[in-house]
């Protein structure tokens, strides 16, 4: 029974720190905490309610067997917990060479969910080997539902749905940052 409760409480609490409604409704693209990733930042893609992209470094995806870089993109970083709470909540777009990019401090199963995103997304859990352990791919705008990793993660990456079809995408493939 303390077990089943323990897991709840850190389900919870782990939801709620991952996209919850921020009460000033800033997105992690307002947020500019002074980590040493944002002294880079370059602001583009300014999306029609107002919330900017900003680009604060730049991903590869790998694929398994090393020999091929499948796409580059630009990242923009969510590593505190109100960025991490935050995401790309409000956003109306965002463009196949963008996404965002959550560092955690360590190695746990991860659970996302779309409240607040306007925008379907592929969110790509990653172990901190750097090496892709699941994908939820297409998820549902605004939904509630928690899409989980099923497998321990440190990161994970949110691109636009549809993404890892695309550039064909796939675990066991990995990820540089930079």
């Amino acid at each position: 029974m303390q077990l089943h409760l323990k897991c709840i409480l850190i389900a919870s609490l782990y939801a709620a720190g991952c996209h919850q409604n921020n009460s000033n409704n800033n997105s992690s693209a307002a947020s500019d905490t002074g980590t040493a990733a944002t002294a880079t930042t370059e602001v583009s893609g300014e999306t029609s309610n107002g919330i900017q992209f900003k680009k604060q470094g730049t991903l590869a995806f790998v694929s398994k067997t090393g020999a091929d870089t499948l796409r580059k993109i630009d990242i923009q970083l969510a590593q505190t917990d109100e960025q991490r709470a935050d995401g790309l909540m409000y956003r109306k777009s965002m463009t196949d060479d963008q996404g965002m990019l959550f560092i955690f401090n360590d190695m746990e199963e991860r659970a996302f969910w779309m409240k607040n995103t306007y925008i379907s997304l592929d969110i790509i859990y990653i172990a901190d080997n750097m090496e892709i352990v699941s994908i939820q791919k297409y998820a549902t705008p605004l939904s509630e539902e928690s899409l989980p990793s099923f497998k321990k993660a440190k990161y994970v990456l949110e691109v636009n749905g549809g993404f890892s079809d695309k550039y064909h995408i796939k675990y066991g493939d990995k990820i540089a940052y930079q």
